[in-house]
C-alpha cells in the first residue's frame, strides 16, 4: 500500500480524499489546505493526518501527490513534487500562464516521474463507451462533433475572481474531450462570449454564455456550446457524426423511471451538479493513475494534453477579442 497526500480540500479536493480513502491500494496518509478547518475535517472523515507543504516532499513515504488546490498553487507544487521524485496528479490547469506551464512540464520530464492531469471526462463511461466505438470504426470517419455542456447555475463573483475565467475553468474540459474526439489537432478556432446570465460575469469582464468553432487541417469541425445556466441541471452532451452513422452520449438521470399519463410523460432531470454528474469517472481516473504508478504505465492524460487545452483556451481568448477565426499550433 502506498501513501499518498492531497493538497486541497476544496469541492473537488474533497471527492478526491473519498476516493482515494476508500482505494485498497493507497492510504491517504496526509492533506495540506490553508484552511485548518476543512482540513480536519477530511482528515476526521478520512484517517489522514493534516501536514504543511516541507514535511509532505521531505517524506519519501509519500510516493504520489494530488493536487486540488488553488490554481495558482499548481505548477509550484507539481515542481516540487517533481524534485522529490513524486508522481503527480493535478487538476487543471496547470497554471493560467503558458511559459510558467511549461516551465512546469519541463521539471516533471527532467524529473522522469508520472503526470496526470485531472481530465475526469475521458474517464466517464458513456464517453469511453462513445470513444472506443468511434475508435473501432463503427460509424466511419469523423466529420462534426458537437458538444454542450451547460451549468446549472452561475459562478458566486468571489470564486470568479479567484479563478481563470469561464474559459480556462470551464471550457477548457470542453477542448480536451474535442480533441479526444475529433482524432485530428484543430488547426483554427473561433469563439464568440456574452454576458446574458449574471452581472458578476461582464463586471470581471468574463462571459457566462459562449460559442466555439474548431477546425482540423482536414476540415473536421467542432462546435461547443457553454452557458452557466441551465434550469433543468448540468447539461453534458456529446455527439459524433460520421461517414456513417453517428454516435450520442446524452444526461445522466438519477433514475430511469418514467411516468406516462394524461398530461404527458416525465422523466427525472439530470443530475444537478458535476459531482454527482461525474461521480463515476472521478474515481476512475484516480485508478488509472494509481494503476500506471504500481505498473510503470503511461497515464491516458498527461501534461501535454493539459498544456494543449490551454493553448485552445488563450486562442479562444484572442478570438472572442478580434471576433476572427485564431490559428492554433498544438
Amino acid at each position: 500500500m502506498m501513501d499518498v497526500c492531497l493538497f486541497g480540500v476544496g469541492l473537488i479536493g474533497r471527492v478526491h480524499a473519498g476516493n482515494l480513502a476508500r482505494h485498497p491500494k493507497v492510504r491517504l496518509r496526509y492533506v495540506v489546505d490553508p484552511n485548518r478547518e476543512a482540513a480536519a475535517k477530511v482528515a476526521a472523515a478520512t484517517g489522514a493526518e493534516i501536514a504543511d507543504t516541507e514535511t509532505v516532499m521531505n517524506d519519501p513515504a509519500v510516493k504520489m501527490v494530488f493536487i486540488a488546490s488553488a490554481t495558482r498553487t499548481h505548477a509550484d507544487l507539481a515542481m516540487a513534487a517533481a524534485a522529490k521524485g513524486k508522481a503527480i496528479f493535478c487538476e487543471k490547469p496547470i497554471d493560467l500562464d503558458l511559459k510558467r506551464t511549461d516551465e512546469c512540464l519541463a521539471a516533471v520530464a527532467k524529473a522522469g516521474v508520472p503526470f496526470q492531469i485531472g481530465f475526469n471526462r475521458r474517464f466517464d463511461p458513456s464517453f469511453r463507451a462513445l470513444k472506443e466505438r468511434l475508435d473501432g470504426g463503427e460509424i466511419g470517419a469523423v466529420e462534426q462533433v458537437i458538444i454542450t455542456s451547460r451549468d446549472p447555475e452561475p459562478e458566486t463573483e468571489e470564486a470568479l475572481a479567484g479563478g481563470g475565467g469561464v474559459f480556462r475553468e470551464m471550457t477548457i474540459h470542453d477542448f480536451d474531450m474535442a480533441r479526444n474526439m475529433l482524432g485530428e489537432e484543430p488547426v483554427e478556432l473561433f469563439a464568440t462570449g456574452s454576458s446574458l446570465v449574471a452581472p458578476q460575469y461582464k463586471k470581471l469582464g468574463d462571459y457566462d454564455t459562449a460559442m466555439f468553432i474548431l477546425r482540423t487541417a482536414s476540415g473536421r469541425q467542432c462546435h461547443i456550446n457553454n452557458s452557466v445556466r441551465a434550469a433543468y441541471g448540468y447539461d453534458q452532451r456529446i455527439e459524433v457524426h460520421g461517414a456513417d452513422g453517428m454516435l450520442q452520449a446524452g444526461n445522466r438521470l438519477p433514475t430511469s423511471v418514467e411516468m406516462y399519463g394524461g398530461k404527458g410523460i416525465s422523466r427525472d432531470k439530470p443530475y444537478y451538479f458535476f459531482v454527482e454528474r461525474y461521480a463515476e469517472s472521478y474515481a476512475a481516473e484516480i485508478d488509472h493513475f494509481i494503476t500506471c504508478v504500481e505498473t510503470g504505465r503511461k497515464p491516458a492524460v498527461t501534461a501535454s494534453d493539459g498544456r494543449k487545452a490551454m493553448i485552445l483556451c488563450e486562442a479562444a481568448l484572442a478570438s472572442a477579442r478580434s471576433g476572427r477565426f485564431e490559428p492554433v499550433q498544438l
